[in-house]
């Protein structure tokens, strides 16, 4: 260890009592600073991570669209070879169509997705997220009708007043010419179950029903309009692609979950680089505390500069002394604000201190994930913030005329 480190660590503990409150002072700041950065990273990392579950459970990691054709005929075959393709996990098909509903007390409109249930069970979370009622689609006898199920969201069957066992009405004019006389299609349901995906426009305009009853309402025949796909790891959506792409001959759309939903997941990773720039001033903030502290050291320490130069110091050694001082300083901060960050997520995620109200919100507290490259970029930015505070400071150290020391 160089002389330099030696007497940088002896004025980082060492100095009039005023001088060394602003250092430890300017340390804490400095731990505040990353901690806050840290903290709110990961606890952006954690809300981005919640609605990416909420979301992809609902919907797909991989579409598959036609192209040419408006509908995909021949989806069995096509699940069948999908679903032996390296890194699917499932593959599943479906219909997806707008069409208004209708129950004793009120309508809307709502999207409809026909499903086959044992595969749309492997392909998504819809049977995890049924919150009343169950997962099937059998048909019942009412009033010597043959009605088949409807799983509706939480949001729109309370906006229907449906409950579990209640009729309701669909209503399609898919399929047909628009003309003066024409009259939409309908078909009876009765609300078999109510899921919550946790995502609002989910719960408020989402309604499943069996495959077959999807083509018969909406006229399709024999077909589907989308496949979908879920990933061992959905991650590698970007590398599958092109292989499902080359499988199926490159006659379809095939689309990953980060393209399809690229507006939400992109204005989401620039507000966590506007959120990460936002805080890093405060650690800019400190860097003056850095400033002044070393200045400061430097007019107290005056006279050991120039024995320190008389004994054969040079302006270059006295520059690193007050260098390393600001590096120590810097060290001490992101190891404290690191500490601060870990403690406040370990009690966030073990006690939910920050809680949200649930009927507005669709978590209930903000979860917090820890990503260490976060980490390690706080902190070597403001090791770096640092650095460069501690310069004119050292450079100023660096000029002390050993004459006019030793003439006072």
């Amino acid at each position: 260890m160089g002389y330099e480190r030696f007497v940088a660590r002896r004025y980082l503990r060492s100095g009039r009592f005023f001088i060394s409150v602003s250092t430890w002072i300017t340390i804490l700041g400095v731990a505040l600073g990353v901690g806050v950065v840290c903290f709110v990273m990961s606890m952006h990392n954690g809300f981005e991570a919640e609605i990416r579950t909420r979301l992809l459970g609902t919907t797909s990691h991989i579409s598959i669209f036609p192209v040419r054709e408006e509908f995909i005929a021949n989806y069995r075959a096509l699940v069948d070879s999908l679903a032996r393709v390296p890194g699917v996990a499932a593959a599943s098909p479906f219909i997806y169509y707008k069409a208004a509903i209708a129950s004793e007390s009120a309508g809307d409109g709502i999207i409809v997705r026909g499903i086959v249930p044992e595969l749309e069970r492997r392909a998504s979370q819809i049977e995890k997220n049924i919150v009343g009622g169950t997962y099937n689609f059998n048909e019942i006898v009412i009033a010597d009708d043959t009605v088949p199920g409807i799983i509706l969201g939480k949001n729109l069957a309370d906006r229907l007043g449906a409950v579990l066992g209640s009729e309701v009405v669909l209503y399609s004019l898919k399929g047909d010419e628009i003309r003066s006389n024409t009259r939409p299609r309908v078909a009876k349901f009765y609300v078999a179950g109510i899921f919550e995906s946790g995502m609002f426009e989910f719960d408020s305009e989402l309604a499943y029903i069996s495959l077959p009853a999807a083509q018969r309402l909406f006229r399709t025949g024999d077909a589907v309009t989308t496949i979908h796909l879920r990933l061992d790891d959905v991650y590698r959506a970007e590398a599958i692609r092109p292989v499902v792409d080359s499988l199926l001959e490159h006659r379809f759309e095939v689309v990953p979950w980060n393209v399809l939903h690229r507006n939400l997941f992109a204005w989401i990773a620039i507000e966590k680089k506007v959120l990460f720039l936002g805080f890093i001033l405060i650690v800019l903030v400190a860097a003056f505390s850095i400033i002044s502290t070393l200045v400061m050291l430097t007019m107290e320490k005056r006279a050991e500069i120039g024995i320190l130069k008389t004994i054969g110091s040079t302006p270059g050694s006295i520059r690193k002394i007050f260098v390393y001082k600001g590096l120590g300083i810097g060290a001490g901060g992101v190891a404290g604000g690191w500490g601060l960050a870990l403690a406040a997520a370990w009690l966030q995620n073990r006690y939910h201190l920050v809680s949200l109200p649930p009927d507005i919100y669709f978590i209930s507290y903000l979860p917090i994930d820890i990503h260490p490259v976060d980490f390690l970029l706080a902190g070597l930015v403001t090791v770096a913030i640092c650095f460069l505070a501690a310069l004119y400071p050292a450079h100023q150290a660096s000029r002390v005329s050993v004459v006019e020391v030793l003439r006072r």
